[in-house]
């Protein structure tokens, strides 16, 4: 009786968007959420730009945007733990402080003429280690400060945020480096930063927090396996990974086949992107006014194989009208595919793992990122129809990964 009182509860809840934005500290939140996700969207295109303008190296590109993701990932243990521990805000804007400082050190650097490789590779690498305290912080306070009946809606707007910043960072990123450099482009995503940390310190900490009774390393150590003995937390961590294999190597084909194929500007790579930035947003409104409820796998499979078909079209001609078009139609289908993703996991955690659990399955399901991205590099190198073929089959992996592995109900 409980249970059916309950669906009669969620099915008559008022679903809106408005509903959404009514709630306490949720527009905030997503303002705040937003504005450091532009600056991530501005800082992957200009590691790839500024590498290929001032070192002259495909490779290099794909390996700094690989020091720049993948030392965070490896902590997301540690990271989880820590704002399970001590809460959520503080370690949000020491997140993004230290993303003030690095990126603006490495523009102050690049201006003086002092900035090496190796030297912009390590500045990446450290302040990474801080990212999943934003990436995750922020992202697990959607269970604690928004009710079950509007999970799809907060994904949604969430998915919504990821492509907005695809909207604007990139053109924003591409331009900066083309008029000023790729060193004042660092130091104006900096800032971005440092106004998140502003915006977002005002939250109130709504999570209860975990006993510190265990060592800091045995309560990681419990998250990695709570991850992985939950099926849906598992599955969605090999079928995701692999599927951001494709977006890792997008991350680097995009600029070398405008720049150095069809020997196009640089304001023209952020413009590609932010295509698909437009139609992802329109998909994610539209998708995210649905109840996903049971249909998650689904949601996850058809948009995998759409994108794997759509970009093998780049095998065929990869001049400038089929590249926007992949770019848009791509775009589209991550939609429907974040917003199963986000929902299936907040469903399917239980609350009093959601830092550690949400910290390890999002580093997780992002290592195909920085993989791609390095992999990428190193293909590009000797042609870009490998890469593109390496993408295409990885997408074809994942939606296969998505049916075998992911639980079709709770």
């Amino acid at each position: 009786m409980a249970t059916e009182t309950g669906r009669k509860e969620h099915e008559t809840a008022d679903r809106s968007y408005r509903a959404l934005l009514a709630l306490p500290s949720v527009r905030r939140l997503l303002i705040g959420m937003q504005i450091a996700r532009i600056g991530q969207a501005m800082m992957s295109v200009t590691f790839v730009l500024f590498t290929l303008d001032v070192y002259h190296s495909a490779k290099l590109s794909g390996m700094a945007t690989f020091f720049s993701i993948f030392p965070g990932l490896v902590v997301s243990p540690i990271a989880g733990t820590l704002l399970d521990r001590h809460g959520r805000i503080r370690l949000v804007v020491l997140d993004y402080l230290v993303a003030l400082g690095s990126l603006t050190l490495i523009g102050v650097l690049a201006l003086t003429g002092t900035l090496p490789a190796w030297l912009l590779m390590t500045i990446a690498a450290v302040a990474s280690l801080t990212t999943p305290l934003s990436s995750t912080g922020l992202r697990s306070l959607f269970p604690f400060m928004v009710p079950r009946h509007l999970w799809e809606r907060v994904n949604a707007l969430d998915s919504t945020g990821y492509v907005m910043a695809v909207i604007v960072g990139p053109p924003l990123a591409a331009g900066l480096v083309a008029i000023f450099g790729g060193a004042v482009a660092f130091i104006v995503i900096g800032l971005c930063f440092g106004v998140s940390a502003i915006v977002v310190r005002r939250l109130p900490e709504l999570s209860d927090q975990t006993s510190k009774a265990k060592p800091l390393l045995a309560q990681a150590w419990d998250g990695v396996v709570y991850t992985w003995r939950n099926p849906t937390l598992r599955g969605l961590g090999f079928c995701m990974s692999t599927q951001n294999l494709l977006n890792g190597v997008m991350t680097i084909v995009v600029p070398v086949i405008v720049l150095e194929r069809l020997h196009l500007g640089k304001t023209l790579v952020g413009l590609v992107f932010a295509i698909q930035g437009v139609s992802g947003m329109l998909s994610a409104i539209v998708f995210g006014r649905g109840d996903s409820r049971n249909r998650e796998r689904m949601m996850l499979t058809l948009p995998m194989l759409g994108g794997a078909l759509t970009t093998a079209a780049l095998l065929l001609n990869a001049n400038l009208p089929m590249l926007v078009l992949v770019m848009a139609v791509t775009g589209f289908l991550n939609g429907p595919l974040d917003i199963a993703m986000f929902t299936l996991r907040q469903r399917r955690t239980d609350t009093a793992w959601m830092g550690r659990a949400f910290a390890i399955s999002m580093s997780v399901n992002y290592l195909g990122i920085p993989i791609g991205s390095m992999a990428a590099g190193i293909l590009v190198s000797r042609s870009i129809s490998v890469a593109i073929t390496f993408a295409v089959v990885s997408a074809l992996i994942s939606a296969a990964l998505a049916v075998a592995m992911i639980p079709s109900r709770e």
